[in-house]
C-alpha cells in the first residue's frame, strides 16, 4: 500500500489552509476561522505521521538490503531481524494513524448531541433503568468537559423516568455517544421484588446530532405551537406561568414538548431545536433505507429494534452484542466509565470505514 501520493496531497492542502489562516480577513468570520484552526491543527498532526511513516519506509529498505547481504547466521543479521520487526510494527501503526485520517469522517462528528432515553418493556423497572442511564451519560459528559442540559422530561414513581431528553455540548460529542442508539437491556433484581428474582426490562436511547436551520427548512405554516403551564414539582414560578411549549410538524405528525426552561421563548427555541434533530434523522434514516444492505453490518445504525448491550447486575458484566464485547466491570461502567465501551466501537467502525475506502480508492486495496 503506498501512502507517499495521499501524503503528498495532504502537505498541499495544509500549505493552503496555511496561507488561508495567515490572511487577516477570513478572522472577520469567526466560524470559517475556527473550521480552518481545526483543519489545520489535524493536518499537521497526519502531516507529521506522513513523514514519520516515510522514514519508516526507507529504513525498512535499507535494513532488508543489508540483511541480504549478511549471512543469515551471523551476530549483525540477528539484530537486524530484531530492528525489521520493531520497524515492520511502527509502520503497520503509522499507516492506520494516516488512514484513520484520509478515510472521509461522519459530518456529524463535530456537533452536538441531543439524547433522548425512554423507558421500554419492564414497567417501572424500566423507568429506574432509564434513570440510571441518564445519571450514567450525565457522569460521562462532566468527566469530558462537556455541558449537559435537561431539555424535557417525564418523572415516573420512585425516581425514574418515563421519558428525558437533553443536550449535550463539546468536543466530538457526537462521534463518541452516536454508539449508545439503540435498545438498552437491563437484567437485576427489583428494588420492589420481595422475592429475589431477577427482572429483564429494556430502555430506548436515541442520539441525534444537532441539526442547524440550514439542514432542516422548519415553515411557519408548517408548524402549530401550543403553550401551558409547566408540571411537575412547584417552585417560584415554575408553575405559575405558561411557559411549557409544545410544536406539532403537521407534514410528519412529529410532536416535540420542551418545559424545562421558565422562559417560554427558551423553551420554544429548545423545541425547534429538537424538532430540526429529529426531522434531520428521519430524513437520513429515509437515505439509510436506500443502502440497507450496504450498512446492515456496521456498527451504530441506531435502529430502534437492536439490542445493543445488556447490562447483568448480578454477574457485575455488561456485554455490547455488536461486537461480542463482554466486560465485568458494570459499577464502574454505571458510575459513566463507558469509554471501555465506546473505543471498542470507535475502533471496530474505523477498521471497517477503512476496509471500505480502500477498496473503492484506486491503488489502495
Amino acid at each position: 500500500m503506498d501512502l507517499g501520493p495521499y501524503i503528498e496531497r495532504l502537505a498541499r492542502r495544509q500549505a493552503e489552509v496555511e496561507a488561508a489562516l495567515s490572511d487577516a480577513g477570513v478572522f472577520a468570520q469567526p466560524q470559517r476561522a475556527q473550521e480552518l484552526g481545526r483543519e489545520f491543527a489535524r493536518l499537521r498532526e497526519l502531516c507529521g505521521a506522513g513523514q514519520a511513516w516515510l522514514k519508516t519506509r526507507r529504513d525498512l529498505e535499507e535494513s532488508r538490503q543489508l540483511l541480504a547481504a549478511e549471512s543469515a547466521e551471523s551476530e549483525l543479521a540477528q539484530l537486524v531481524r530484531e530492528d525489521l520487526d520493531r520497524l515492520e510494527q511502527q509502520e503497520s501503526r503509522l499507516a492506520r494513524e494516516l488512514l484513520a485520517g484520509l478515510v472521509p469522517p461522519d459530518p456529524a462528528d463535530s456537533r452536538n448531541t441531543i439524547v433522548e432515553i425512554r423507558a421500554g418493556a419492564g414497567g417501572m423497572e424500566s423507568s429506574l433503568f432509564a434513570a440510571d442511564l441518564y445519571r450514567m451519560y450525565a457522569r460521562y459528559a462532566e468527566a469530558r468537559g462537556w455541558k449537559a442540559e435537561t431539555m424535557d422530561s417525564s418523572a415516573s414513581d420512585l425516581g425514574g423516568f418515563k421519558e428525558i431528553i437533553f443536550s449535550v455540548a463539546g468536543v466530538d460529542v457526537y462521534k463518541r455517544l452516536k454508539y449508545e442508539s439503540g435498545v438498552h437491556r437491563v437484567q437485576r433484581v427489583p428494588a420492589t421484588e420481595a422475592q429475589g428474582r431477577i427482572h429483564t426490562s429494556t430502555v430506548t436511547v436515541a442520539v441525534l446530532p444537532e441539526a442547524q436551520e440550514v439542514d432542516v427548512e422548519i415553515k411557519p405554516d408548517e408548524i402549530e405551537i401550543t403553550v401551558c403551564r409547566a408540571s411537575g414539582p412547584g417552585g417560584q414560578g415554575v408553575n405559575t406561568t405558561d411557559s411549557a411549549v409544545q410544536i406539532l410538524h403537521k407534514p410528519s405528525g412529529l410532536v416535540v414538548r420542551c418545559a424545562d426552561q421558565r422562559s417560554q421563548q427558551k423553551n420554544k427555541a429548545r423545541a425547534l431545536t429538537v424538532l430540526r434533530s429529529r426531522l434531520l434523522e428521519q430524513r437520513v434514516a429515509e437515505e439509510d433505507a436506500r443502502y440497507a444492505a450496504q450498512r446492515r453490518a456496521q456498527v451504530g445504525t441506531g435502529e430502534r429494534n437492536e439490542r445493543i448491550r445488556t447490562y447483568n447486575f448480578p454477574q457485575n458484566r455488561v456485554t455490547d452484542h455488536r461486537i461480542e464485547l463482554t466486560l465485568y466491570n458494570l459499577t464502574t461502567v454505571m458510575d459513566g466509565d463507558i469509554d471501555c465501551l465506546i473505543e471498542p466501537l470507535m475502533n471496530d467502525d474505523l477498521n471497517r470505514r477503512i476496509t471500505q475506502w480502500t477498496q473503492t480508492v484506486p491503488g489502495m486495496a
